[in-house]
This record gives C-alpha cells, sequence and structure tokens, in this order.
C-alpha cells in the first residue's frame, strides 16, 4: 500500500478544530466536529474507497476512548448522547493502515463542557453510529470515558493502536501506534520512554517514536497498556490519560 501512494507518506498534514471551540460549552448532548486540513498534502486526503474500505481518515478521540475514523470531511461529523461535563477531543490524520502523522501541526486538542448532557447509560456515538464512548462495565478494570483534566502543557501520550478486532491476514503483524506531544523519548535525544505491556507479559519499551510491528499473536482476547515514563522510570501523570489500556480480539 506505501509504494502504491507515492509521495502522500511524506505529507505533513496539519489540522485545525474549527468546532468544538476551545473551552465551549454546549448546550444539549450533540456536539458537532468540523475540522480543517491543510498543509504540504502531496495529495493526502481523507477518502474511504468503497472497494477495499480503506483509505486516508482523521483518528477522532473523544476523552480516552478509542477512536473513531473520520473519512470524508466535508460530511457531517456529529457526536450524539454526550454526557454532562468536561471532555476533551483529540484529532490527528492517519494512513489507510491507522499509522498516524507525526509533523509538527498534525495534532489538535480543545477542552469543551457540555451542559444538559445525554444517558450516562447508554453510548456515545456518532451520526453514522460509531460508538464513541461506551459506559464503564462492572467488574472491569477500564477507566471511565472521562478521564481527569488535561493539561496541555504537561507530556501527554494519546493511545491510537491497536484496537477492536483483527482477522486473518490484519492479525499479524498487529501495529502499536501513538501520538506524542510535549515529551521526546531517549531514541530521539530526549528523556522519556514508552513502555507496553501486552497480556501479563514482561514490560517491554519504545525509545524512538515510530510504530512497531508485533508478531505471534494466538486467537482470543488480549489487553495493550502503553505507559509514558519520565527519565527515572515512573509513569508521567496527565489526568489518567498517559497510562492506557485496550482490549484488542484475534481471530485467525
Amino acid at each position: 500500500m506505501m509504494k502504491a501512494r507515492g509521495e502522500q507518506d511524506d505529507a505533513k498534514p496539519t489540522l485545525k478544530i474549527v468546532s468544538p471551540g476551545k473551552n465551549a460549552v454546549i448546550n444539549g448532548s450533540k456536539v458537532e466536529v468540523k475540522l480543517v486540513l491543510s498543509g504540504d498534502l502531496k495529495g493526502y486526503m481523507p477518502h474511504k474507497d468503497p472497494a477495499t474500505g480503506k483509505g486516508n481518515h482523521i483518528h477522532v478521540i473523544l476523552d480516552n476512548q478509542p477512536y473513531e475514523a473520520y473519512y470524508e470531511l466535508n460530511q457531517p461529523f456529529e457526536l450524539r448522547n454526550v454526557t454532562e461535563g468536561k471532555h476533551t477531543l483529540r484529532v490527528f490524520p492517519s494512513r489507510p493502515w491507522h499509522e498516524s502523522y507525526k509533523n509538527n501541526g498534525a495534532f489538535q486538542m480543545v477542552t469543551f463542557t457540555v451542559k444538559g448532557g445525554g444517558d450516562a447509560a447508554k453510548p456515545t456515538t456518532t451520526n453514522n453510529g460509531q460508538t464513541m464512548a461506551t459506559p464503564p462495565r462492572e467488574g472491569k478494570d477500564f477507566p471511565a470515558s472521562t478521564a481527569g483534566d488535561v493539561n496541555p502543557s504537561k507530556p501527554l501520550l494519546t493511545y491510537s493502536r491497536p484496537k477492536g478486532e483483527y482477522k486473518g491476514a490484519d492479525a499479524d503483524p498487529i501495529m502499536i501506534d501513538f501520538w506524542l506531544t510535549g515529551a521526546k523519548l531517549k531514541g530521539d535525544g530526549g528523556e522519556y520512554r514508552v513502555r507496553y505491556i501486552v497480556d501479563d507479559d514482561e514490560p517491554k519499551f519504545i525509545d524512538k517514536w515510530e510504530p512497531i510491528w508485533l508478531s505471534g499473536w494466538i486467537n482470543g482476547k488480549h489487553t495493550v497498556r502503553l505507559e509514558l515514563l519520565d527519565k527515572d522510570g515512573r509513569p508521567v501523570e496527565n489526568g489518567g490519560y498517559n497510562t492506557t489500556s485496550r482490549e484488542i480480539t484475534i481471530v485467525k
């Protein structure tokens, strides 16, 4: 896929969140998401190929839930049944295989507040029925959709992949990818590290900000945890976002 894309992978797409506005107060449970894409695109444009079901897209993350893909920027993207309270929206451009672009300006984040929000016992969805946030599950050690407040001046790790279900050829290898704000990893001249833990295996480390691909998955459910660590090997706290777990399913 990369070979067929020409120079797109050297693009430097930048995003601007037009809506919701920074620190906006929104009445009701519907939140309209409007983005503007610009920069040195080299042909990069979000769009889903109807034949393959793949294509360039934007990862849209509400609070610290798994992202949903936004393929057609000229079509509405609306969050529905957003609960009352403060929320964080994060966006960044992605390739068809969900690897993020990591140039300056690609990642954007806003915090907004909802008054008179939706039903917390029901999921938050998009206008196309994608699930943006699920109610907390009893007995599960997973965070609620609203973590604490994010401090934009502190280092922030945004979990991107893996997520969801992987079938057949897509199940081996599987990519780990993330967005890093306000921190440089050791291999890039900084002092931070990313620790990843699959199920209950030994912790391993990522020292360069680039995706890694893991092989050898077996059928069933697995947990992947990513953590941002400081120079002393301690997790960096920022609203609970810098330690994130996702459950994925492998079907071979």
